[in-house]
């Protein structure tokens, strides 16, 4: 497995990674094409071979001093081998801003625990988030600068 920066050539390959991860939240095709080409926005595939089998995108808001980890997706046959954390390390390691956010499913235990694990904790509930309603957890890590 390898981490690589992502590009606008992986489009057809994140389209099919987030509707295998996302079901109905997966992001539209101008969401995606924007995530792959957007300025400020760092973007990383994991790959096995010439397959896309997990990506990372974190949006810089240098302004605010934070950035938010829009999104983290791992095909699921490829789950609990350690590619996620892979990618938040490496994309983390990108990152300037002292303070990373990012949402999760109350749902998602296994997301919530790596994230537990590598620092984030709770800071807030956006109600109704997701297309089936269900809530979000904001979740942060501070970093000292």
């Amino acid at each position: 497995m390898n981490i690589l920066p992502a590009t606008l050539r992986d489009l057809g390959s994140l389209r099919r990674l987030e509707h295998a991860c996302f079901l109905e939240d997966s992001w539209p095709l101008l969401d995606l094409v924007a995530v792959l080409t957007y300025p400020d926005v760092i973007r990383l595939k994991a790959v096995n071979g010439e397959k896309m089998i997990g990506f990372i995108a974190a949006d810089l808001r240098p302004v605010e001093g934070i950035a938010w980890i829009a999104t983290v997706g791992v095909l699921p046959e490829y789950r609990r081998q350690g590619i996620a954390r892979a990618l938040l390390f490496e994309c983390e390691s990108r990152i300037k801003q002292p303070r990373i956010r990012l949402c999760v499913r109350p749902s998602n235990q296994a997301a919530i625990r790596l994230y537990q694990v590598e620092g984030y904790f709770e800071v807030d509930t956006w109600r109704k988030y997701y297309n089936d309603a269900e809530s979000a957890l904001v979740m942060e890590k501070i970093r000292e600068s």
